[in-house]
């Protein structure tokens, strides 16, 4: 074969991963838009596009130090990133935290793709709940390892169901993975739930990962607690970062912690140290900034308290989708989404991904599946509370008369 006629096919590795969140439905909608349409994007949790801002401070630093950002840092990070997140750490209750146990990331997301390279072999499960943040699943994957989904319950707000997590364990499980606050219900889990889970981590000696990029942004007095702080005797790991708090999600500014009993993790943080050396390191002007952005005056705060953007926004969504006949939904405590349930009996729903073409096709509305959130039922769909309050006005008014009509062929 001529090198003008080679072609290139898709790694078998990719067959068996899932990522909605940026899948079939997006590109259709990308489509419709190079032919003029107007699309409402009620899927993506950037908040840039919807006008809200970076702090001026953090902007500001950074200018000033982009001079200095010229090289690469050390492959953790740079010093006064990792102080700052350390210093956060400890005020977050976590134990037995130094400073050559945090790693800065290009966002959180490539800190779990590098953790789960590092932890699974073929064949490895990994407890990840149902409905999970889909790039857990797929770096999982990826890597080589079998995710297995524990349910969230939503008659309990969402919170994960100790049963079925310990009942899904087998000797090949190496570890739990909790999202929380969780993306996509806004759950923020009870200490007693997260207490169970320690339990069962430390019953079958059981790493935990947790994913707590929001744990700045609770709503309603919601106490956010890092599982990691209950357990000091296991092995744990922490992730957060400012993409959300502080509105850069194109910064890609993330942090992992390794916590707790660090010797039942020699294994893999070799692996880890390896993997994030072969990188160099992550964006080294956006780590510059954390510092400054963790220290200093927390903007988000009036965003998510009562009479906030967010807060208030969050509040009408949740009305106006329960006041939808065949919809119902639990109201989040914390971050930007919402994740109704349909009736599918009344909406003859029997395919997801249908629900949502159509809904785009008829009334140009983005969202995202439940499906694509490893959620087992066609009857749940994620949307993003962020545009504007005048939008989302719009989108709800719209949502309410598509689903008066509806019934899936």
């Amino acid at each position: 074969m001529s090198e003008n006629t080679r072609t290139f096919k898709k790694s078998s590795k990719l067959d068996n991963v899932l990522y909605d969140v940026r899948g079939p439905v997006v590109d259709e909608a990308a489509r419709l838009e190079s032919e003029g349409a107007h699309i409402l994007k009620l899927n993506i949790g950037n908040p840039a596009p919807f006008g809200f801002r970076t702090p001026f401070e953090v902007i500001q630093d950074m200018r000033e130090q982009l001079p200095e950002c010229e090289g690469y840092s050390d492959s953790r990070g740079l010093f006064s990133a990792r102080k700052a997140i350390m210093q956060y750490a400890q005020l977050k209750g976590l134990s037995n935290v130094s400073m050559d146990g945090i790693y800065t990331g290009n966002g959180v997301s490539e800190l779990i793709n590098l953790c789960m390279q590092a932890l699974l072999d073929t064949g490895d499960e990994i407890l990840i709940p149902s409905p999970d943040y889909p790039l857990w699943t797929a770096c999982a994957t990826l890597a080589g390892g079998t995710p297995v989904h524990y349910r969230c319950d939503e008659q309990a707000d969402w919170n994960p169901d100790l049963a079925d997590m310990e009942a899904k364990i087998t000797p090949r499980t190496k570890a739990i993975v909790i999202i929380n606050p969780n993306n996509p219900t806004g759950a923020v889990y009870a200490k007693e739930v997260l207490e169970g889970i320690v339990e069962i981590a430390r019953k079958h000696q059981l790493m935990i990962f947790a994913d707590e990029i929001y744990d700045r942004l609770c709503m309603d007095d919601a106490e956010h607690v890092s599982i990691a702080s209950l357990a000091p005797d296991l092995f744990c790991v922490t992730f957060s970062g400012l993409s959300k708090s502080h509105m850069i999600a194109g910064y890609r500014i993330g942090w992992m912690i390794v916590s707790g009993n660090k010797r039942l993790g020699e294994d893999f943080m070799l692996g880890v140290n390896m993997l994030s050396n072969m990188r160099l390191c992550s964006n080294v002007p956006a780590q510059s900034i954390v510092q400054t952005a963790l220290g200093g005056h927390q903007s988000v705060k009036s965003y998510v308290a009562p009479g906030g953007r967010v807060c208030e926004q969050r509040n009408y969504v949740y009305e106006a989708l329960n006041a939808i006949d065949g919809i119902t939904a639990v109201k989040p405590k914390a971050a930007f989404y919402i994740f109704p349930k349909m009736d599918v009996k009344k909406f003859n729903i029997r395919d997801d991904e249908q629900f949502a073409l159509d809904l785009l096709h008829q009334k140009g509305i983005l969202i995202t599946r439940g499906g694509g959130f490893n959620w087992p039922e066609p009857d749940h769909f994620r949307i993003v509370y962020l545009p504007p309050m005048d939008v989302l006005h719009e989108a709800m008014e719209d949502l309410a008369e598509f689903f008066e009509t509806y019934r899936q062929r």
